[in-house]
C-alpha cells in the first residue's frame, strides 16, 4: 500500500477515534459517572469516624483532627472536563493504532469491503485488548479497590493485554496457514477455538485479584460500575468502527463519476 494511503488511513483513524472519543464520553458521563459517585460517597462514609456515647456517661473527648489533604482536583471537574480529555485522547490514540493495523491487515484478511475489514478489525481489536483481559481482572470502583495491590493488579492487566493480544495475532497466523487446506471457513473455526482454549489456560494459570474489593461492597453497584465500564468501550469501539469504515470506503472505494450519455448515431445519408 502507498505511503500516502497509509497517511490518509492515519489520519481518518485519529479523526473517527475522536468522534468516537465524544460519543464514548457522553456515555460515560450519563451512564458510569452514577456507579463512581456512589461508589466514592460509600467510601466517604465507611471511613468517618464513629461517635460512640456510653449510657450515662458524657460523650468522649474528640480526638484531634487530622488534616485533610487539599483536594488538587475537584470531584466536578474530574467527571466533566478530566473526564472528557481522557477519553478523547484515548479514543484518537486508538484510532491511529487501529488505522495502522487496519493498513497492513487490509487484502491479508480475506476479500472484503473497506468497511468489512474496519468492523473486523475493531472487533479483533477491542475483543483483544479489553473483553478479554476484562473477563479475568474486571474494573475496579475508585476509592474502593484495596490500595496495597494497585500495582500488581496493574501488572497483571496490562500482561492479559499482552497474552491477549499475542495470542489473538498467534490464532490469525494459524488460520491463514490452515486456509488452504481446510478452507476458509474451517480454518477460521479452528483458528478460534485455538485461541479460546489458549485464553482458557492463560486464565487458569495466572493468579487472580480476588482482594481487589472489599466483600462488603455492595455486590449490585460494583456489577453496575462494571458494565458500565465495559460498555463505554464497546461503545468507543462500535462507533469508531462505523465512523472510520466510512471514510476508508470513501478513501479506498471513491465513487465513479457517472458515465457520459452516449451520442446518438449519426443518421446514414
Amino acid at each position: 500500500m502507498p505511503a500516502s494511503t497509509v497517511r490518509n488511513l492515519l489520519v481518518r483513524g485519529m479523526l473517527a477515534g475522536l468522534v468516537a472519543g465524544v460519543i464514548a464520553f457522553a456515555f460515560a458521563f450519563f451512564v458510569g459517572e452514577g456507579p463512581v459517585d456512589q461508589s466514592i460517597a460509600l467510601e466517604s462514609t465507611a471511613a468517618a469516624p464513629q461517635h460512640v456515647h456510653g449510657g450515662d456517661t458524657a460523650a468522649a473527648p474528640a480526638a484531634p483532627a487530622a488534616e485533610e489533604e487539599e483536594e488538587l482536583v475537584s470531584r466536578s471537574l474530574q467527571s466533566t472536563a478530566g473526564l472528557a480529555t481522557g477519553v478523547l485522547v484515548y479514543g484518537v490514540a486508538l484510532g491511529g493504532i487501529a488505522a495502522l493495523v487496519y493498513s497492513f491487515a487490509l487484502g491479508r484478511i480475506g476479500r472484503f469491503s473497506p468497511r468489512a475489514s474496519a468492523a473486523l478489525v475493531a472487533a479483533a481489536a477491542f475483543t483483544t485488548v479489553y473483553l478479554v483481559p476484562f473477563l479475568k481482572y474486571p474494573a475496579t470502583p475508585p476509592a474502593v479497590g484495596n490500595p496495597d495491590t494497585i500495582g500488581k493488579r496493574t501488572t497483571l492487566f496490562f500482561l492479559m493485554v499482552l497474552l491477549s493480544v499475542l495470542i489473538g495475532v498467534a490464532a490469525l497466523i494459524l488460520g491463514r496457514r490452515l486456509a488452504p487446506r481446510l478452507g476458509n471457513w474451517n480454518a477460521s473455526v479452528v483458528a478460534g477455538l485455538a485461541f479460546a482454549v489458549a485464553v482458557t489456560l492463560a486464565f487458569v494459570f495466572l493468579p487472580g485479584n480476588g482482594d481487589a474489593v472489599r466483600e462488603s461492597f455492595p455486590a449490585a453497584l460494583l456489577w453496575k460500575f462494571r458494565v458500565a465500564t465495559l460498555g463505554i468501550q464497546a461503545v468507543l469501539w462500535t462507533a469508531f468502527a462505523l465512523v472510520f469504515g466510512l471514510l476508508a470506503e470513501r478513501l479506498l472505494a471513491p465513487r465513479q463519476a457517472p458515465a457520459a450519455p452516449a451520442a446518438a448515431p449519426v443518421p446514414a445519408a
